[in-house]
């Protein structure tokens, strides 16, 4: 009896030290999305991305719509949405796979001057 009372209690220990726990923080659709006007486009080759709500530290913030250049030509830009329980980010798709928006882009007024060597060939930023 006593073999069968600490098999017991071994198994048992064993099954919650393999027990896991998880949680995640729900914050619900985005707001819904803001009225701006949409300025001329700066040149050729140039798309629009539209502006949209994305979630960061437990909240939604607002990501303005730009005009940009693809990463490669025939890319096209998928819109991030929320299907009612899940969150979906916006990225580039095309025949040379995906590319993800990274925000990190967004800090410098001239982003997509480091995507476009036509416009610098020389690497030095001067036009």
């Amino acid at each position: 009896m006593q073999t069968i009372a600490l098999s017991t209690l071994l198994l048992a220990s064993a099954s919650a030290a393999h027990a896991q726990i998880s949680f995640g923080i729900h914050i619900g659709e985005p707001p819904a999305p803001r009225a701006y006007r949409v300025p001329p486009r700066p040149g050729p080759g140039y798309m629009w991305v539209e502006g949209y709500q994305y979630p960061e530290g437990g909240r939604y913030r607002w990501h303005d719509g730009y005009w940009t250049r693809p990463p490669y030509e025939g890319a096209y830009w998928v819109e991030p949405y929320h299907d009612g329980t899940q969150y979906y980010q916006g990225h580039w798709e095309g025949s040379r796979g995906n590319v993800a928006h990274d925000h990190r882009w967004d800090r410098g007024q001239q982003r997509d001057e480091r995507r476009d060597p036509g416009r610098n060939d020389r690497g030095d930023n001067r036009r």
